[in-house]
């Protein structure tokens, strides 16, 4: 299969959609190809939810869209068990987390214990209702959108709950001249409304066995390893990389090399993909905060503290 080119179909469908944000996109296949999720974080009107959309119908998978409140309830999410009169039994009635692209819109307006209704799900790929376990479909992935200059009304996501996301990213205001490419694309009509598949989920689970095989040498994965352990002793962090931020970077850099064209990973990709992947992870001193480090600054810091590993000889 060419992953590579497989991607680029996904990339472009998205683009007939959402003008620019290409990485973004990328990174957003580099996490389905993982079996990963996404936090988007950043401010309103920039596209969140569309590229959402465009993305779930370019692969051709059920999509759901939770609208998170400080009202909803778990059950909201994960679905509940209804008394059948004609068949005097409890039958479950799911959810809308039981789908396969999940937008989880404005995620932190929920309260912590309707955040929490997402971990089992996030993690092991169920749910369990009144002591029984729901397998989900696959392929299962959770993009969560959130704002970061409301506080009022929110709920901060908890350390557990960031860590479960494989990437974290940020669209950004367009240029001006993509400004002006979105006028003209959104004139007449939604362009949403015209995308078809270019893919399917049989093919998103064709693709993730081939990143599997994807070949990581013994010295990148003492790169990983240094990365995360540095993390935990640099100055201004508060609480470092964890062993699954670790294999977060580790997977998602296989998965970067396959869409790349190889089958091989290379230090480059571990240093391109460690902003998306640790940033979200790093919890900083109050000290260092308020001195106007920043998560990102600090991975900065990072790549050009720990030694790049060299290429062995034949």
């Amino acid at each position: 299969m060419d992953l590579a080119g497989w991607a680029r179909r996904i990339e472009d469908n998205v683009a007939r959609v959402i003008v620019g944000k290409r990485e973004a996109v990328r990174h957003i296949i580099i996490a389905l190809l993982c079996r990963g999720h996404v936090l988007i974080e950043d401010v309103p009107g920039l596209g969140k939810t569309t590229l959402v959309r465009a993305l779930a119908r370019s692969l051709g998978c059920e999509f759901r869209r939770i609208q998170f409140t400080p009202d909803l309830l778990p059950a909201d999410i994960t679905g509940t068990s209804v008394f059948d009169q004609g068949r005097r039994e409890f039958v479950f009635r799911p959810g809308p987390l039981m789908g396969q692209i999940i937008l989880a819109d404005e995620i932190n307006r929920a309260s912590p214990k309707t955040q929490s209704s997402l971990l089992e799900a996030m993690e092991e790929r169920q749910v369990t209702v009144d002591g029984v376990s729901h397998r989900l479909p696959e392929p299962f992935m959770v993009l969560a959108t959130q704002n970061p200059i409301e506080y009022e009304g929110t709920f901060p996501l908890p350390e557990a709950q960031l860590d479960r996301f494989l990437l974290c990213i940020r669209l950004g205001y367009p240029s001006p001249a993509e400004e002006v490419a979105i006028l003209d694309r959104f004139a007449r009509e939604h362009p949403l409304e015209q995308l078809e598949p270019v893919t399917s989920a049989r093919e998103v689970m064709a693709a993730r066995e081939e990143v599997s095989a994807v070949y990581v040498d013994d010295s990148i994965k003492d790169y990983i390893a240094r990365l995360a352990r540095r993390s935990r002793e640099m100055p201004e962090v508060y609480l470092g990389v964890s062993p699954r931020g670790s294999l977060a970077l580790f997977r998602a850099a296989r998965a970067l090399a396959a869409i790349s064209g190889r089958d091989y990973v290379l230090p480059d990709d571990i240093k391109q993909m460690a902003r998306p992947v640790l940033t979200h992870r790093l919890i900083l001193h109050p000290e260092a905060r308020l001195d106007g480090t920043t998560p990102a600054d600090v991975v900065d810091r990072l790549l050009s503290q720990v030694p790049v590993p060299l290429p062995r000889r034949a």
